[in-house]
Order: structure tokens, then C-alpha cells, then sequence
């Protein structure tokens, strides 16, 4: 009507309203297909809780179309849960064992990424359907047939009503964030020949946007994969670029040189190429190498001893050299994993080994080395595995030996209550507690007033899986655990005669499931990642100290000493890396530790995203320096260089203490930003290439460590480097 403004959905609303009508869509049609069309009420069962495994209790991230294909690659998955399942409800042992078994291996999955993570509680609920009596494996069939109708249905609904706008890939971000890089170098070859305030914030914004923290999750590049491990690296890579971009000086003369002019716009070509390549074109190669020719040909002018008669270069203008050839390594690195995040085993570039180890290394042996990788206590994604499976192995358990009416609920309670921190969790079981409460005095009211007549539940219950699916994400625990009993009752009244006592047998498994949610929380890592994310940071600087240490000591030596490079080499440094990125992850996703009532999220202290590029900034700077040949410094260069190294591991080592301090651990007043490295130690006259390389790659991670400590910028500092 014309001059009555319409009334808008809130976002949050809408989005579980449409995913609400899908997944009620499909349960409905799957369930009264089978319990009034063709009168199989176990069929009717499994197609109306795969609908709901997947489509409700899972969280897929994604588009609908990317959820659906997703689904659809899980089939065989759970057609192999519904069989074992099946067949172990035949003793209590046989389906605990197979309880502690399934509910590991499913939540340990998550280590393959935002998918297989999202998808694993609705595969859970997949598998404990089955695991309960009746055993039954003559109904084998129609279980397999129920599941399977119930997730083609979803897989339909999900890739065709209401379709989504997919975001931005993560290649069209890295692409974006390429063309950033190479109008920058494209400007660092003109006057003033440096970026301006502007400029360096616009290229912060760039790098920005690769932050997993920005990424929807489905385009995370998280999985085990080449092509994923390729595009995280290619981010990487990118962001480092930019960073080595913005922080590059203006030439201290005034005249950048022609072998600096020559090294950016060979950058910017290369990088515009790359930018091409993320956009499916054509492998970067041409690029590559006149980079790989201009670079050895900056290195050659400013490496060795000066020749007789000729001018000696200054130090700042060596220094300026140096951040060029860390700018044009960079460079060379984000072509090179680009070309192989687009083109796999067919990528043209030539990776060579060290940083990019898995290039051509089998699916298979890359998922071992990500499994192994998490295979111990310090990782999350285990310490989540291990607290999940055995809470379910214990509702399990005492399920079968108490006889628990419908156990099936409290396992179920279990998997959907139990938090990754203990306050988290003491949160949700009082919002379950009380929401399952009224629901229960909902349900006893209504099973009080119909009676026997499925012709109400009958058509009550679509209504109601809508209204409780929409409603019950948006506001929280509480009202999904209230408005899913009354949902229970209005299936469970369709299958079986009723009475109100159903309504008693469900708070009883919500108050069982609970409490047992509540046990493991407390015995099993009750802080989650809280804890875990500083003991990971403080053990990557640990490692990234060692790895300095016996770097600076190799080129001081001019190689006498055999620093790690490379894979197998650097494993400790980089076992690190992947322990801290995880526990960095999980941690994003938990409210504060024993928080109060707001559930706000910590107030940052420390920035972690600056710790993990001082980690990947410590591997990446040890592998090109330790490049053969390696060549002599002077005395002189060779004191400097490793004071100047020993200082940044200390740096590195005190940082560490105060993210992890043992109960030993000395106290005192000592800075943890330590003083800009050039006020540190006496230049000395006449050094290498070398010199300034590796005193360059020293003043980034001492960079690092400044922003980790300052917690990141403050008010009225300005724009900071990406």
C-alpha cells in the first residue's frame, strides 16, 4: 500500500528463516512420505533426523549450493555410520566401544577444515540414531532408505530455494590484494619513490582482507590439500609483500638507482601476472623469471667486496637494497604458490623445495602429515576429539547400564551442550536446564489436550519445526532447547501412543546429558583455547629462537655452521606454527574465560596474528639467507650479525616467558619492546649484501614482536604496515 512503509526482516531472522523453511521442508516431505504415504515409521524416523542432522544440528558453512555439495560427498559417510551404528547397538560394550570409536574419529575430522568441522555434529547425531536399541538389523534397509531419501532431499533443497549470493573467493581476495601489491611497487618507482600515509593504509586494508578473521568460512583455504595449503601460503606471501611495500624508505640521496627501479617494476609486473593467474589465467612464468634475473642482478651489484677504484656503495643505500630483495623474494613467492593454488600438479612455475615441500606430494601423505601434525595433547582439535568422545562414550554408557528411558536424548543432550571452555559451558546447561523446563511444561500441556489424535501433531508440526528453527538460533540455547522438546513430542506422538510422562523422560535426559557435558568440561581442558593458545605462541617463539640463533651463527661463519633448512629440516619450527595458527582459530570462536554475563570477547592485549608472522617470517627469511653459496663476512660484519641475532632470540625468549611463565620464571623489569636493532650495535664499514640482508630480516621479526607486544596500534599512531 502506497505511503506504508515496509516492515524489514532483521538479518539475523531472515537467514534462519530461510534455512529454517528449507530444512522443514524436507523433514516434513521425507517424514510423511514414509509414516502416512507408504506407512514405515522407522524410514520416516531416519529421513526426518538426516534432514535434521545436516540441516539443523550441523554447520555447514557456505552458500546453499556449497552446503548441498558437501552433503553430497558426506552420503557414503553416512550410509557407513547408519550400518555400524546398526549392527553394535547389539550389546551395550560393543555400542560404547563404538561410541568412543566414531565420536573421536568425527570430531578429530575437523582438522580437515571449516567443512568437515561444521558437518561433524550432524554426523555424530547420525551415528548415535542407530547405536540405541530396538537391534534391529532386519530394518537395516529401510534405515539406509530414510537416510538417504531425507539427505537427497536436503541436497535438492539446499542447491535450489532460496539460492545465496556466494562472498568473494579467497583467490579473487588474494588476487585483489595482488593488484594492491603491484600498484605499489608501480609507485615506488616514481617520486618520492616511498608510499604515502594514504597509500600504506590502503595496502593494510589490502592485506586485511586475507586475515581469516574476515573470510567467510567456507572460503578459508584450511584443508590438508595442496591447492588449500597453496592458497594459505599465497595469502601469506601477499600479505608479507605489501607489508615489505609499505615499510620500504624513500632512497636516501634522492635516486633509487636503476637496479632498484628495475627489481619494482619487475615486482609489479609479476605481481599484475599473479593477479591474472588467481583469476584462472595463464601461469605467471615470463614474470618469474625476469624477477629471478633482476633480483640476482640487484644481489650481484651490492654483494662482495667493493672493486678496486669504485665508488663504495653507503649503507643506507645497501640497507635500501636489502628490503628491495626481501620485497622481490616475496614477490616470487606469492607467483609461485599462486601458480600452484590454481594449477595443482600442473603448475609451470618452478617451486623448487624448502617452503613449498608439498608441491607434488600425494593427497594422502599430505592428510598424514596434517593428521600426525595434531596427533598429540598440545593440539585443540585433539583436546576437542577427546573431551567429545568420551562425554558421548559416558552417556552412552550410562544409557545402556541404567536402562535410561529414550537415552538416546541425553547423548544427544551431551553432544549439543558440551563447550570448549568449562565457564561456556556452566553457561549453556543453565539456559538448556531452564528452556528444556518450559518446554516440558508446553509439551505435557499439549499431550495433555490432544490426546491421541496425530491428525493435531500431524499438522502442528511443521508449523512448529519453522517457527522453533528460526527462532531458536537467533536467541540462543535456552529457546532451541525449549522449542526442540516440544518438537521431539510432536514427532515421538506420531510414531508411538503418548502421554505427559513424555515430557518428564526428556528433562530427565537433558539433566543427565548435562551433567555429564558438565563433567568432562571440568576434567578435560576446561579453559579450551584460553590456555592452549599461549602455551602454542610461546613455544613457536621458543623454536623461532633456535632457529635465529643458528642462523645468524651460519652466516656469520659463512656456512661453517649446518642451520635446518627447508623440509625435513625447520619440522619443530613448523609443527609449531600449525599447533599456534589452531589454537589461534578455536580461540576466535570462545567467549571470555570465566566471563560475565555479556559474553564479550576479551579485549586485545596481544596481537596474534603478529606472533604467527614472526613464525612464518623466522622460516621463510632462515631458508633464503642459508641459500648456497654462502659467503664471508668480515669480522666486524660477522660480531654484528650475531649480536644482532642472539639479541632478537633473546627478545624472543623473554616474550615467551611472559606468555608462559613456568613457576621458576624470574621476574623483573625488563622491556619486552626491545630498541630499534640499527641503535643496537656499530654498523660496521664495508659489509656484503649479506649483512644487510640478514640485519634486515632481523629488524622484521623485531618488528613482529613490537606489534605482538604493543597489542597492535594504539590511538593516533597512525596508519601500521600490514
Amino acid at each position: 500500500m502506497d505511503g506504508v512503509p515496509a516492515r524489514r526482516i532483521p538479518a539475523d531472522y531472515a537467514v534462519s528463516g530461510r534455512r529454517a523453511a528449507r530444512v522443514t521442508l524436507v523433514a516434513a516431505a521425507g517424514f510423511y512420505l514414509f509414516r502416512y504415504g507408504l506407512d514405515r515409521p522407522v524410514a520416516a524416523t531416519y529421513a526426518l533426523f538426516a534432514a535434521v542432522a545436516l540441516g539443523g544440528l550441523a554447520k555447514i558453512p557456505g552458500t546453499g549450493r556449497q552446503r548441498a555439495a558437501t552433503a553430497l560427498r558426506l552420503l557414503p559417510v553416512c550410509w557407513l555410520l547408519v550400518v555400524v551404528g546398526t549392527f553394535l547397538s547389539v550389546r551395550t560394550w560393543s555400542a560404547v566401544v563404538g561410541m568412543l570409536a566414531v565420536g573421536f574419529a568425527l570430531a578429530f575430522a575437523a582438522v580437515g577444515g571449516p567443512r568437515p568441522a561444521g558437518a561433524a555434529p550432524g554426523l555424530q547425531l547420525l551415528y548415535i540414531l542407530p547405536s540405541f536399541p530396538p537391534y534391529a538389523p532386519s530394518t537395516l534397509g529401510e534405515r539406509l532408505i530414510g537416510t538417504t531419501t531425507g539427505l537427497a532431499f536436503f541436497i535438492a533443497a539446499e542447491a535450489l530455494i532460496f539460492p545465496e549470493p556466494g562472498p568473494p573467493s579467497y583467490r579473487s581476495r588474494a588476487a585483489h590484494a595482488a593488484d594492491a601489491a603491484a600498484h605499489c611497487a608501480t609507485l615506488l618507482t616514481t617520486p618520492p619513490y616511498a608510499l604515502t600515509d594514504d597509500e600504506i593504509r590502503a595496502a593494510w586494508e589490502s592485506s586485511g582482507s586475507l586475515r581469516s578473521l574476515t573470510v567467510p568460512e567456507a572460503e578459508r583455504p584450511a584443508g590438508p590439500g595442496m591447492r588449500d595449503r597453496a592458497l594459505a601460503h599465497t595469502g601469506l606471501a601477499t600479505r608479507t609483500l605489501l607489508s615489505r611495500l609499505a615499510q620500504l624508505p624513500a632512497p636516501p640521496d634522492g635516486r633509487p638507482g636503476l637496479e632498484v627501479t628495475a627489481v619494482l617494476q619487475t615486482v609489479a609486473e609479476l605481481a599484475t601476472a599473479t593477479a591474472a593467474c588467481l583469476r584462472a589465467g595463464p601461469s605467471p612464468v615470463v614474470p618469474h623469471e625476469n624477477l629471478v634475473k633482476a633480483r640476482a642482478h640487484l644481489s650481484a651489484v651490492s654483494a662482495g667486496p667493493v672493486p678496486t677504484g669504485a665508488p663504495d656503495l653507503p649503507p643506507a643505500v645497501l640497507r635500501r637494497h636489502a628490503a628491495v630483495l626481501e620485497i622481490a623474494d616475496a614477490a616470487l613467492a606469492v607467483a609461485t604458490a599462486a601458480d600452484l593454488a590454481v594449477h595443482g600438479r600442473h603448475a609451470t612455475v618452478d617451486s623448487g623445495k624448502g617452503r613449498f615441500w608439498y608441491a607434488g606430494t600425494w593427497a594422502p601423505v599430505l592428510w598424514w602429515h596434517r593428521l600426525r601434525g595434531h596427533a598429540g595433547r598440545r593440539s585443540v582439535f585433539f583436546q576437542n576429539a577427546v573431551r567429545i568422545a568420551l562425554a558421548l562414550t559416558a552417556a552412552r554408557l550410562v544409557a545402556g547400564v541404567d536402562t535410561l528411558p529414550q537415552g538416546f536424548w541425553a547423548t544427544l543432550a551431551t553432544l549439543t551442550l558440551t563447550r570448549t571452555t568449562m565457564d561456556e559451558t556452566w553457561h549453556t546447561i543453565r539456559l538448556a536446564l531452564a528452556g528444556t523446563l518450559a518446554g516440558a511444561l508446553v509439551t505435557a500441556g499439549a499431550l495433555s489436550l490432544a490426546g491421541t489424535d496425530t491428525a493435531v501433531y500431524a499438522v502442528v508440526l511443521p508449523v512448529w519445526m519453522l517457527f522453533a528453527f528460526t527462532v531458536g538460533p537467533v536467541k540462543g540455547v535456552g529457546w532451541a532447547q525449549g522449542l526442540f522438546t516440544v518438537l521431539v513430542a510432536l514427532v515421538f506422538a506420531q510414531l508411538a501412543p503418548p502421554t505427559w510422562r513424555l515430557a518428564e523422560v526428556r528433562v530427565l535426559d537433558v539433566l543427565v546429558g548435562s551433567a555429564i557435558g558438565a563433567v568432562f568440561g571440568v576434567l578435560a581442558w576446561p579453559r579450551g583455547a584460553h590456555d592452549e593458545l599461549r602455551q602454542a605462541m610461546a613455544e613457536l617463539l621458543r623454536r623461532a629462537a633456535e632457529i635465529v640463533v643458528a642462523t645468524g651463527a651460519s652466516v656469520a661463519g659463512g656456512g661453517a655452521v649446518s642451520a635446518p633448512s627447508g623440509v625435513p629440516g625447520h619440522r619443530s619450527l613448523q609443527r609449531a606454527v600449525v599447533l599456534a595458527e589452531s589454537a589461534y582459530a578455536q580461540f576466535q570462536c570462545e567467549p571470555t574465560p570465566f566471563g560475565g554475563p555479556a559474553r564479550r570477547p576479551a579485549p586485545r592485549t596481544v596481537d596474534w596474528q603478529a606472533t604467527l608472522m614472526a613464525g612464518h617470517h623466522t622460516l621463510w627469511g632462515s631458508e633464503r639467507l642459508l641459500t648456497p653459496p654462502l659467503i664471508r663476512l668480515g669480522p666486524a660484519a660477522a660480531e654484528s650479525v650475531s649480536v644482532l641475532g642472539e639479541r632478537v632470540a633473546g627478545r624472543m625468549l623473554l616474550v615467551s616467558a611472559a606468555l608462559d611463565p613456568g613457576s621458576d620464571t624470574p621476574t623483573g623489569p625488563i622491556p619486552l619492546i626491545g630498541p630499534v636493532l640499527e641503535q643496537a650495535v656499530t654498523e660496521p664499514s664495508g659489509a656484503p649484501r649479506l649483512y644487510y640482508a640478514t640485519v634486515s630480516w632481523l629488524g622484521s621479526l623485531m618488528a613482529d614482536l613490537t606489534r605482538m607486544a604493543r597489542g597492535g596500534p594504539g590511538p593516533g599512531q597512525g596508519p601500521r604496515a600490514p
